[in-house]
């Protein structure tokens, strides 16, 4: 393959998508940011956020369109861990010259080891753990909020409002976290019901940041589910420990809050990362750009 003139990496995820465009030398030539890009959630609207965002790139560059052609692109998506989302992924027509798809747990883990064998545990919206050992990649956890994503953002904010619910009900005591949330839907139960039966993992996830507040203030309530969430998050990282990689790094938005709350014997493991999902994604491209 003819080397390109650009390389493109995005990171896409259930809150929104990062999207960085570099010149061959690795030189960053412009940023972009737009929403969500879990293409297990909505493939088009993920991949019209993708490109919202590397247009924005390409104005930052002083590059139009035409700049499309010239440029090989890594999306590092949540949702592309599900074999029938990657697929279509892969055989959807987007401008560039040419593109990969992979998940965004594969390109942070890339990112986070600077290419070499390690692991990672993504808590953001979503949760999941990667690692890359002897060739071979692994994947622990990740299947969705339905299922799944336990620690994360989302599954945050899902508890979170199950325990207003059983506060209403007198089941267990109000909290100022349980309180301020209550009151978010003008102390109606069944606004709740009615906004969560259509909620997306990102509508909960927003719920998230005023868990961390609150439990940094001792509320009873946030303390638990942070607790609980540290807990998950603790078995993703052994998890990985056992499929043989002896470093981990966390990365999301909630790995701050959370790594203080980690087992002792899962923090001694951890390191921090070299570089994030967008490293990591524009490193695949700059090895998909330079293979024969």
């Amino acid at each position: 393959m003819r080397q390109p003139e650009f390389l493109l990496g995005v990171d896409g995820g259930g809150t929104n998508c990062r999207v960085r465009l570099a010149d061959i030398a690795g030189n960053t030539l412009g940023e972009g940011k737009a929403g969500p890009a879990n293409i297990r959630l909505g493939l088009e609207a993920s991949l019209a956020a993708v490109l919202q965002a590397a247009r924005q790139c390409l104005a930052e560059a002083g590059l139009g369109e035409a700049g499309f052609a010239q440029t090989i692109a890594c999306l590092a998506l949540a949702g592309a861990t599900e074999p029938r989302e990657l697929e279509a992924a892969q055989l959807y027509p987007l401008p560039f010259r040419h593109w990969i798809v992979t998940t965004d747990a594969h390109a942070a883990c890339v990112g986070a080891h600077g290419g070499r064998d390690g692991g990672v545990v993504i808590v953001g919206t979503g949760s999941i753990g990667w690692a890359i050992t002897g060739g071979r990649h692994y994947r622990v956890g990740g299947w969705g909020l339905p299922l799944g994503d336990e620690g994360s953002g989302a599954w945050l904010g899902r508890a979170a409002m199950r325990r207003v619910l059983r506060a209403y009900d007198g089941r267990i005591a109000w909290t100022p976290l349980l309180t301020r949330l209550f009151e978010q839907f003008e102390a109606d139960p069944h606004a709740i019901v009615r906004w969560a039966a259509s909620a997306r993992p990102g509508d909960f996830g927003a719920l998230a940041p005023a868990v961390v507040e609150q439990a940094a203030r001792d509320d009873s309530a946030a303390v638990e589910l942070m607790r609980r969430a540290a807990d998950h998050l603790n078995s993703l990282v052994v998890r990985l420990l056992d499929l043989g990689v002896d470093k981990v790094a966390l990365s999301g938005g909630l790995a701050a809050p959370l790594e203080a709350r980690l087992a002792p014997d899962v923090r001694k493991h951890l390191v921090p990362p070299a570089g994030d999902a967008l490293s990591g994604a524009l490193r695949l491209a700059r090895e998909e750009g330079t293979e024969d």
